[in-house]
């Protein structure tokens, strides 16, 4: 199995939150367009005599695309790799974005899995984001959308400045309302160089509490597992058979392509990532050179990445696996370093399989660390 990751760089405004490459310019929407659809062409060889399982349009906005801008660039997937007969053909969506209009538009091109950036239902919260949507577009577009589509996610944001426990389950309890089978949910993260991390130093807006997101957090968990979610990811909650066949594939180590500035690919054995700037992504990929730099995972860089993906998620790290990839030697030493959070109730082996407690949950990534192997090959 492999994926394609489709980068759209476009946003109507900059969410206070986000780090992530993006432009709120569209005047050059279309040289880039093309420049998507060129790299597409360009990359072909990697994929060849494989067969790609799921195509993610990620953001960015990619919602601000046309109907007919993205029916363009799944199309030129389909001429230059073999695609499944079924492949999950994800949207990443702004309920803004999301008009009755558009919603049937969406539901018959080849789209089938829609995931809607609700981050809250309240407008307080919203507010504090600078989400470009509102409360009531935010129950409006999930509304339309369920009539067209069977398979909806939605985001939710948790450990928001000001969000109190009962608000949060509110939150919890409308998403469920309208039967959506899939939730992700992430802690609000102060990056870096962001208009929060700004916003927090200046006083005008009160510091991210951890503890509170904790608490969040397991309410999230004990509210979704009771109406059949399972949690399969560290913030992913899916209906069976619901997963994101897309994120589970990264996280158990598929290969996949990135297209697009900032576009990260992975093949197995090395990770490669194309350069943060539109207009310099452009006038690359128009030369027919590929502007992404390229490191060769290490043996010891593959095992870190198997330990910190594998206790994310409902799979675990595999014992055996560990071994017959990476050495006794690596086996040897996660169980060593496994034992003082086994001790600790905060991880477990089953089955041979080493695997994250309900207790443990929240600091899987900080465990995964104490985990990782530090220079050696």
């Amino acid at each position: 199995m492999s994926g394609i990751y489709i980068h759209i760089p476009f946003c109507k405004q900059a969410c206070h939150y986000c780090d992530f490459h993006f432009s709120t310019s569209l005047k050059k929407k279309d040289n880039l367009i093309n420049a998507l659809e060129k790299e597409l062409e360009l990359r072909k060889g990697e994929f060849k005599g494989t067969t790609v399982e799921t195509i993610y349009f990620g953001g960015g906005t990619p919602s601000l695309l046309t109907i007919e801008e993205l029916q363009s660039l799944i199309n030129t997937v389909y001429k230059y790799y073999k695609v499944s007969k079924t492949p999950e053909i994800t949207l990443e969506a702004n309920p803004d974005d999301l008009s009755e209009q558009q919603v049937l538009k969406l539901s018959k091109s080849p789209i089938n899995r829609l995931s809607i950036g609700i981050q809250s239902f309240f407008e307080d919260d919203l507010k504090l984001m600078n989400r470009a949507h509102n409360a009531k577009e935010a129950r409006q577009c999930i509304e339309e959308t369920v009539r067209y589509f069977d398979n909806v996610s939605i985001d939710l944001i948790y450990g928001i400045p000001g969000l109190s426990n009962e608000r949060w389950k509110e939150n919890i309890d409308i998403a469920l309302s309208y039967g959506v089978p899939h939730i992700s949910s992430y802690a609000l993260t102060v990056e870096p160089r962001t208009a929060l991390e700004s916003l927090i130093k200046k006083g005008l807006i009160k510091n991210v509490n951890d503890d509170q997101a904790q608490e969040q957090f397991h309410l999230l968990i004990e509210r979704l597992e009771a109406h059949d979610f399972q949690h399969y990811e560290l913030s992913n909650f899916g209906k069976l058979d619901y997963f994101s066949k897309n994120n589970s594939a990264y996280w158990q180590g598929k290969a996949y392509i990135g297209i697009g500035p900032s576009a990260h690919s992975f093949d197995g054995d090395n990770r490669s990532w194309n350069v943060s700037n539109n207009t310099k992504y452009v006038k690359s990929i128009e030369k027919g050179l590929l502007p992404m730099e390229t490191e060769t995972l290490s043996v010891t860089d593959k095992y870190n990445e198997y330990v910190m993906t594998g206790l994310r998620t409902i799979w675990g790290v595999s014992l055996n696996k560990v071994a017959e990839n990476f050495g006794e030697n690596f086996r040897d030493y996660l169980l060593l370093q496994s034992q003082p959070f086994i001790n600790q109730q905060l991880l477990y082996i089953d089955d041979e399989k080493l695997l994250v407690t309900k207790k443990g949950k929240f600091l899987s990534d900080g465990i995964a660390s104490d985990l990782f192997k530090i220079n050696v090959s």
